[in-house]
């Protein structure tokens, strides 16, 4: 059975309240200490506790700095650092996927290039050791699939490298894109880059708990300590269901349109996305009078039917929406990384009998390596696809010969 972890973000996430998780659900916190000697750097030490947090008993995970790397990284600093490190080759891609997913976020909302960001917030070594030590902890614990409930980002004002700014900060408003979020709570910042960013690039999936045999649970604290609030990270270790198939609920949302323009449409799907949907699509229809219309269709996990009812309402010309819960039956899914000329890409893979998988390239990940090259997007998802194949083969043949 594929091992299956979800992250339950009802308090946010930050790097350390990932690595406090992940050593409270089952990682041998001295298996996670060896691991990241592995990074061949001086000046940094882990350490552990038990702390209250509400009402829960959770892990507290700190990463203590001795000497230097008190100055921000940049990302070439950090690539070279992994490239020279002992880690496992697939913790050093995801680990470098990450501060690239979040080097594209900074630049965005700091207008600079990705290669010029100074990490200020998550470059110091602290925090460099929070992402590493998340992506590695999941290898240690054999996680194929990693999936994520809806982030609950925070309030009001946080102080930062560059001021005042309102929460969720710049940096994670740009992570957040595609991704669920909602506030609730204290006027804080619950969410960090450092968090976002680990789950942009890990989890395949955000959605409520999906079906598992749950096998252990456990709790990561974060380090502000607020009244009457759980600030927590709460985490799930369970086997996907024997059938292979997840089944769940979900909502389905349609309302026919006929005088919306058609160009609004990406900003409409974008904006749905945005709300938590899952997906969305468009049907061509005959409407009364035999009027040309077009029928918009969305699922969307219970707990995001609201924003993305507020969505439909003030972005199309919808008056009225229909709503009925439907089941779902989802294959699991999971993500292997293949390098083809100019970087690296995720393929999805979907696996729906022994032996047998569907997979395709992160479409994402071909465009920004055709941005930056000049190449084709469609030459890059061939050779992606051909270096997946060529991966499969060689792991077929390994194990025959075993």
């Amino acid at each position: 059975m594929a091992r299956h972890l979800h992250f339950d973000c009802f308090s946010g996430i930050s790097g350390d309240m990932t690595l406090g998780a992940l050593v409270d659900v089952g990682l041998p916190f001295k298996d996670l200490v060896r691991g990241l000697t592995s990074l061949r750097i001086d000046g940094f030490r882990l350490a552990r506790k038990r702390v209250e947090r509400g009402a829960i008993s959770a892990t507290k995970v700190d990463v203590l700095i001795d000497k230097g790397f008190r100055t921000p990284l940049t990302l070439s600093q950090i690539a070279k650092i992994l490239r020279k490190s002992g880690l496992p080759p697939v913790v050093k891609e995801r680990s470098q996927a990450v501060f690239d997913v979040l080097a594209d976020a900074e630049g965005k909302a700091h207008g600079v290039e990705p290669s010029h960001v100074h990490f200020h917030e998550v470059g110091v070594i602290d925090s460099f050791v929070d992402v590493v030590g998340g992506v590695l902890g999941l290898h240690l614990l054999d996680i194929q699939r990693v999936t994520a409930s809806a982030v609950n980002v925070g309030s009001g004002m946080l102080q930062s490298a560059h001021g005042a700014l309102p929460v969720p900060g710049p940096a994670v408003a740009a992570l957040a894109v595609g991704v669920p979020i909602y506030a609730k709570g204290p006027e804080r910042e619950l969410t960090t880059p450092t968090g976002m960013a680990l789950l942009r690039t890990l989890a395949t999936d955000f959605e409520c708990l999906p079906p598992m045999q749950v096998r252990r649970v456990g709790y990561g604290a974060g380090t502000a300590d607020p009244a009457q609030w759980a600030n927590v990270l709460r985490v799930f270790i369970g086997d996907a269901p024997a059938s292979g198939v997840a089944v769940e609920t979900i909502v389905e949302l349609h309302t026919n349109l006929d005088d919306l323009n058609p160009q609004v449409y990406e900003t409409v799907f974008e904006r749905l996305f945005a709300a938590g949907a899952v997906d969305a699509t468009l049907a061509p229809v005959t409407m009364k009078k035999g009027r040309p219309g077009t029928v918009l269709s969305v699922l969307a996990p219970r707990e995001q039917v609201e924003a993305v009812l507020a969505v439909l309402f003030s972005d199309t010309t919808a008056l009225g929406v229909r709503t009925q819960d439907v089941q779902r039956r989802v294959l699991p899914r999971r993500f292997a990384s293949v390098q083809v000329q100019g970087g690296d890409v995720r393929i999805k893979v979907a696996d729906h009998q022994p032996g047998r998988s569907k997979a395709a390239p992160e479409y994402d990940d071909c465009k920004r390596i055709a941005e930056q090259s000049g190449r084709p997007v469609k030459d890059i998802l061939e050779e992606a696809m051909l270096a997946f194949r060529r991966t499969q083969a060689g792991t077929k043949r390994t194990t025959k010969r075993a």
